[in-house]
């Protein structure tokens, strides 16, 4: 059987330019990022702002950028599944907006990291590998805000 789901590394700047990863706790205690199933008729891009929404409760966030997508197996009810997760990299424009976890998906906790301990506690050596690619593409933007804000500062 074929599985598709959606979601994505979620970040915010912080303040100080600071940059932190929205990292989700499973009942094993692995730390990943929020995703869920395709829904009918979404796209992926749809189901992952969804999944995310629903998985941390936060509403403000927009994708950047589409990372990869990963193939795994895994079994469920005694059924072998083949499962392709679309990842995107997805900015969290509030940096104060609260997380709240929806626990009845499996999800005991969620909290956000600084990029390199999330790259520690990050359980999977993909995800692992798609927040290191993240972090040029986030440094390009803050670039082009900072940028931005100089700009509007010396017009005014």
């Amino acid at each position: 059987m074929r599985e598709y789901s959606a979601g994505g590394l979620v970040y915010r700047i912080m303040p100080d330019n600071g940059v932190e990863f929205l990292l989700i706790e499973d009942l094993k205690g692995r730390w990943s990022v929020p995703k869920g199933h395709v829904e009918s008729g979404e796209t992926l891009e749809q189901t992952a702002v969804r999944e995310i929404s629903e998985e941390t409760g936060l509403k403000n966030i927009q994708i950047v950028e589409k990372l990869d997508k990963v193939h795994f197996f895994y079994r469920f009810e005694g059924r072998l599944i083949f499962m392709t997760a679309f990842h995107f990299l997805v900015e969290a424009i509030d940096p104060d907006e609260p997380v709240v976890v929806e626990v009845s998906e499996g999800i005991v906790g969620a909290r956000w990291f600084p990029a390199a301990i999330a790259e520690e506690v990050l359980e999977y050596k993909t995800l692992k590998e798609f927040l290191q690619r993240s972090m040029p593409i986030i440094d390009a933007i803050m670039k082009k805000k900072q940028a931005s804000q100089a700009l509007q500062e010396e017009t005014l």
